[in-house]
């Protein structure tokens, strides 16, 4: 029997719109190396489905978006500080070459590795309930892969207060879109209606003026991100602590924080 899937994907051929759905609600939608495969299947196969112009993404229910990897995944790592296994380096659209644009619809709590997916998403739209935060310092982890997404994304002095506080504080919603980092407000119940009308609008333009827009805009900053993303491997080999470590420090973990 093979195993449930953990994506939903609906595709709207009439509008040229797919809606792909984090579907692990009692995980708070967070990804194992299944739902990394499935998603990585998903970005690959719209680049060669003509139907499909643009895309929304989002997680199921109102509680998270995404909160990075499941914690009861086991990624064994090669013993060298040159060599690291990332099961999140190929959930992301761009990861996979593929240059229709895609529309994050936040719905709850949005955390670590999530950014790896909405660090390669056009834009941003949140609930009004949506918060933003890494806890990776709070538990001896280095956010590398996750600053560097977002740092094309936010004022510097954002990313480097939201990576830095670690769990200890939570962006809200209002103050993402204040600083930019999400485009639109919405409340619940109109997220997904308001993600999906304006995928629809994008896709009723000709296919190839906007993926040439999407990629005219991604070159823009290729280069310092790329050189980034080169560096991060060695920075959380040298500054990660013992995975022992790090399960202590998550499982002693205070319920406390703040949100801004």
């Amino acid at each position: 029997m093979s195993p449930e899937r953990t994506l939903n994907v609906r595709t709207d051929k009439e509008t040229g719109v797919a809606i792909v759905t984090l579907d692990r609600p009692a995980r708070h939608n967070a990804i194992d190396q299944q739902t990394a495969a499935e998603l990585t299947a998903a970005w690959r196969e719209f680049r060669f489905d003509d139907t499909v112009r643009a895309i929304v993404l989002t997680g199921a229910g109102e509680k998270a978006f995404c909160t990075g990897i499941d914690r009861d995944t086991d990624v064994p790592q090669p013993n060298s500080p040159y060599s690291m296994d990332d099961p999140l380096l190929s959930i992301g659209p761009k990861a996979n070459d593929l240059w229709k644009p895609v529309i994050a619809a936040v719905n709850g709590m949005a955390c670590g590795g999530a950014f790896y997916l909405i660090g390669e998403a056009e834009f941003v739209i949140a609930a009004e309930h949506a918060t933003f935060f890494d806890p990776h310092t709070t538990y001896g982890m280095v956010s590398a892969y996750e600053s560097i997404h977002m740092a094309q994304r936010m004022p510097y002095g954002e990313i480097a207060r939201m990576s830095l506080m670690g769990s200890a504080e939570r962006v809200s919603a209002r103050r993402a879109y204040e600083t930019g980092l999400v485009s639109e407000l919405t409340t619940p119940e109109e997220l997904l209606p308001t993600a999906t009308k304006a995928a629809e609008v994008i896709a009723s333009h000709p296919t190839e003026a906007v993926q040439g827009t999407v990629r005219a805009l991604w070159s823009s900053r290729e280069a310092a991100r790329t050189h980034a993303l080169a560096q991060a491997p060695h920075l959380i080999t040298l500054g990660n602590l013992p995975p022992e470590r790090q399960a202590e420090l998550f499982t002693g973990r205070g319920s406390g924080h703040r949100t801004r």
